[in-house]
């Protein structure tokens, strides 16, 4: 007998994203007196509700414009959250939103008299973006989006075609792997940005 499945929920938008934060008030400054998102509410427990296990902490979020929240736990020992040690740091990243090109380098102008690296204005087309840092160590970007709703319309009717093809492309990459016929990593089938000159190339 077949079990028929309920659909699955509409997924509104993002509620919150949590980070691990090494001290909750120098993160607090970052997002709220220069990226300025209120805080907004705090959770503070001995005991993590979800699995049992004792871990005293500090759950603190910041309110975006939308009604989601950034948000944070400060475990109590000034330790910071490791990077990945294989994954480069710029692919980890939360890219929030603003509305124009001006807000954009607005903040990073604010961002920068904070004394806080900045990278770009990044030109990816359908957005620009700027990539910084925050205190503990997460990489985040600021987008102002320049596509409307028609051009990310027609975006979106190649997507999976692209990406089955990308799919495809892996499954051969893999066997040829196993038979010791390539060790370089897969390269896409396309290249949407060809006037992005490589810093090194393998």
């Amino acid at each position: 007998m077949t079990r028929t499945l309920p659909p699955p929920a509409p997924i509104q938008q993002l509620h919150h994203y949590a980070y691990r934060a090494k001290d909750a008030e120098e993160t607090r400054r970052f997002y709220e007196d220069i990226l300025g998102l209120p805080l907004y509410h705090i959770i503070q427990s001995d005991v993590v509700p979800s699995t049992g296990e004792y871990c005293p902490y500090t759950h603190f979020f910041f309110r975006l414009q939308d009604g989601s929240f950034i948000a944070f736990f400060d475990l109590g020992d000034d330790v910071a959250a490791l990077p990945s040690p294989n994954t480069p740091k710029w692919v980890n990243h939360i890219s929030f939103r603003v509305n124009t090109i001006e807000e954009l380098e607005n903040t990073k102008a604010r961002l920068e008299a904070s004394g806080i690296e900045v990278l770009g204005v990044t030109d990816h087309h359908i957005f620009k973006s700027i990539y910084f840092f925050d205190p503990n160590g997460i990489r985040l970007e600021l987008t102002a989006q320049l596509a409307d709703e028609f051009e990310m319309l027609e975006e979106s009717k190649t997507a999976h075609a692209r990406l089955a093809e990308w799919t495809a492309r892996k499954e051969q990459w893999r066997k040829e792997r196993v038979e010791g016929k390539t060790a370089a990593p897969l390269k896409p089938q396309q290249n949407d940005r060809p006037e992005v000159v490589a810093r090194a190339q393998p």
